[in-house]
């Protein structure tokens, strides 16, 4: 499939390219199978992509004799799929995200203060000069 979406062809050029009759086209366009852009004048704009769609169009209608309201069913899922993936596409660099996340531990630092640091290492922070005295409790 093209991926260029970018509104180029007038009907005429788009039925020419697709081997269709522009009413044809118009017909398609009224049923939802394919929906091209408008332009200012509400003139039908064409993509490379919608051309390659209508020619799917035509394939199904000739070669496989699927009726319109069956393509359009085709179309409808084959979009929806697209779709899918694209979200399926998101969640896994979410997925990443959080994987790369949950790599980090948490330690304090030597003001006490909470910090990220790469499993298996300590903590980068100034050494500490500070004497600690520990005098056992007497009372016990």
């Amino acid at each position: 499939m093209y991926q260029d979406d970018s509104p180029l062809f007038v009907i005429s050029v788009a039925a020419e390219l697709a081997g269709m009759h522009p009413q044809t086209l118009r017909q398609y366009d009224r049923l939802g199978l394919v929906s091209p852009s408008r332009a200012r004048g509400r003139g039908r704009r064409y993509s490379a992509r919608d051309i390659a769609q209508l020619r799917e169009v035509q394939r199904l209608s000739q070669e496989d004799g699927v009726n319109l309201a069956g393509i359009k069913r085709i179309l409808d899922l084959e979009n929806q799929v697209l779709a899918l993936g694209q979200r399926v596409e998101e969640l896994e660099d979410e997925v990443a995200m959080v994987r790369q996340q949950a790599r980090r531990i948490f330690a304090a630092g030597m003001a006490g203060d909470i910090v990220a640091t790469p499993m298996g290492r300590r903590p980068e922070s100034q050494r500490s000069t500070a004497l600690v005295v520990w005098r056992p409790d007497r009372n016990r």
